[in-house]
């Protein structure tokens, strides 16, 4: 999950980058249109400003020139001291000068310049006027104009201020020549220009403002965007983990399903993520590590899906064959494992944690610091959980003794580092309950398959075995004290002589009359035709066996006992029970021997 999840996060943050972005570049490009729009403003600002000079100018052309009053503002104009009648007084006695079209423009610019800060003027490389003499960028625009003979326009600073600036050339007419002829000027010459700046700080300003009475929309717009990619994120995540759980609950179900099968293991799984996540806390482990080794802990043996009932479920030892079979269950883990992507990073754990640090184990035989440590965590969690809880076949070992035992095996079959941290980490482990029997009939019907004896339905010689190993355990709960043997003498010649059918019957019906009589005891078969009863109190079994005695009446077959004290006489297993058997034969016959003397 975290690495489907990580990389969710980084496409969210890729799209809110990327959405970021996008909002910040159409800002940036609205922004950008807003001066080129400011900026064609300013551009239709200062062509309709020319274009009214010249319409002026086209008028005052038309008519060769106007007379006005000489005032303050109009003094006659000294450079058109060549034209004749330059000044004339009417008669009403009132001196009229003549106002060319330069002038007439200028004195207009002027005006129009304090009224609405247009600058406006007309220029040229040669003028009559000194003042109307070209700048520097004036002068290389008109020399642009006399090639192009068409308006020049460009954004050039005046005192540090970026301006609009353009130029609109004038072109030598006959009614020029008035004034301008002695310059030698012919009809079409580029004689000059009307050029007009307009200042962009305000249009820029405008733009800007413009811009900011937009930015909240923006700005509510991207949020919308990034709430939309938050909400995509939310419930994609949603899904990712409803996915991943309904994964993990289908893992977990078939976990179940094999510790169904196998319920002397009940809980195994469970209290191996328990150990693991303890031990590799104290050795430093973040957290995520932690809940990748407890999930890896919680499926380490789904493998075992595949493993046969007769092996998954058989409650002795495996043979070297069964061993080779169910080591085959890491290996289908793995499969099973990786082929799904969430369980994908805690497939290798689980597929080595079996391998031994000294290389012995399986599947691959790795060594040492070639195996994942956490899979070296997971194993030894795994083989603590073993040796505390009961097998069948075995007794458990107390908290103490198991970490002893771990102890032994460092560097051998675990990671020293590894069982160190165990030490410290497991002491105070409460040891698991568990009980051997079966408690119900389908677990019966699983003790049957292995356990009973298939003629008479008593536990045969293999479970007495191991009730007698568990029962040794110093900690078992309520144990065994009593052992009851029953002896059946001259069976062996009652088959003979009456046949195997019906030896057969007389083995079944002293089964059931001894299930009969002793419901809280557990009832074996060994040897042939021996019973024991075991039972948890000592128990005087001679009076109870009457509907045996009569059921053997007339056979030639005897009935004989021997009672057993478990604890006293240290019955640890049935090799001991046999030892013993043969001693008190033994003791039997010499006491048989003694007598027959003394009767002599």
């Amino acid at each position: 999950m975290n690495t489907k999840v990580t990389y969710l996060k980084f496409i969210v943050v890729t799209l809110f980058l990327v959405w970021t972005i996008l909002i910040v570049s159409i800002l940036v490009n609205w922004f950008n249109q807003e001066n080129r729009h400011a900026e064609r403003l300013a551009f239709k600002e200062a062509t309709v400003s020319i274009k009214k000079d010249l319409a002026y100018r086209s008028w005052v052309t038309s008519h060769g020139g106007v007379y006005v009053p000489i005032t303050e503002q109009t003094r006659p104009n000294p450079y058109l001291s060549h034209i004749p009648n330059r000044d004339i007084k009417t008669e009403a006695g009132m001196w009229l000068t003549l106002m060319n079209p330069a002038y007439a423009i200028k004195q207009t610019m002027k005006n129009y310049s304090e009224l609405y800060g247009t600058k406006g003027r007309i220029i040229s490389n040669l003028p009559l006027n000194p003042d109307n003499k070209a700048d520097k960028w004036e002068s290389n625009s008109l020399n642009i104009i006399e090639n192009t003979r068409t308006p020049h326009h460009e954004i050039h600073p005046i005192d540090g201020q970026d301006h609009m600036r353009l130029i609109i050339p004038l072109f030598t007419e006959e009614g020029c020549l008035k004034c301008h002829g002695h310059q030698g000027y012919t009809v079409g010459d580029v004689r000059g220009g009307i050029s007009a700046s307009i200042a962009l700080a305000p249009y820029y300003t405008s733009a800007v403002s413009r811009l900011k009475a937009s930015l909240p929309y923006v700005v509510v717009v991207w949020l919308i965007g990034v709430a939309t990619i938050l909400l995509g994120y939310w419930r994609t995540r949603r899904y990712i983990s409803e996915k991943i759980a309904s994964y993990e609950q289908h893992i977990f179900s078939i976990v179940d399903m094999i510790e169904n099968r196998d319920s002397y293991t009940a809980g195994h799984t469970k209290r191996v993520g328990q150990y693991a996540s303890l031990i590799a806390k104290q050795m430093g482990y973040s957290a995520k590590a932690i809940d990748k080794l407890y999930r890896a802990s919680m499926v380490h043996d789904v493998g075992k899906i595949s493993t046969p009932d007769s092996i998954l479920l058989k409650p002795g030892k495996l043979s070297p064959l069964e061993r080779k079979i169910i080591q085959q269950h890491v290996v289908t883990s793995y499969q099973m494992l990786k082929r799904v992507d969430i369980f994908q990073g805690i497939a290798e754990i689980v597929r080595h944690h079996h391998e031994q640090y000294d290389g012995s184990g399986y599947p691959q035989g790795l060594k040492g610091e070639q195996i994942p440590k956490l899979s070296q965590i997971m194993s030894v969690a795994d083989a603590f959980d073993a040796m505390t809880t009961d097998r069948v076949y075995k007794g458990r070992k107390t908290i103490q003794s198991a970490l002893e035992e771990l102890q032994l095996l460092a560097n051998k079959q675990f990671n020293a580092e590894v069982v160190e941290a165990a030490q410290t980490a497991l002491k105070d482990i409460a040891r698991p309950k568990s009980n051997q029997l079966p408690v119900n009939e389908i677990e019966k019907e699983r003790f049957a398959y292995f356990y009973k004896d298939q003629l008479t339905g008593a536990y045969n010689r293999d479970y007495l075995n191991n009730m007698l190993l568990i029962n040794s355990d110093k900690q078992s709960e309520d144990p065994y004290n009593c052992i009851n043997l029953i002896l059946l003498t001259n069976f062996t010649q009652y088959n003979k002589e009456q046949g195997w059918e019906r030896g057969n019957k007389i083995l079944i019906h002293v089964t059931q009359s001894l299930l009969s009589s002793f419901p809280d005891a557990l009832i074996f078969r060994i040897h042939g035709d021996d019973f024991i009863v075991l039972h948890k109190q000592h128990y005087a079994i001679e009076g109870e066996l009457g509907p045996i005695d009569a059921l053997l009446e007339g056979t030639e077959i005897s009935l004989d006992t021997l009672h057993v004290n478990i604890k006293e006489d240290g019955i640890g297993s049935v090799d001991k029970l046999d030892n013993w058997l043969v001693s008190a034969n033994r003791e039997k016959e010499s006491l048989e021997n003694n007598q027959l003397i003394i009767s002599q």
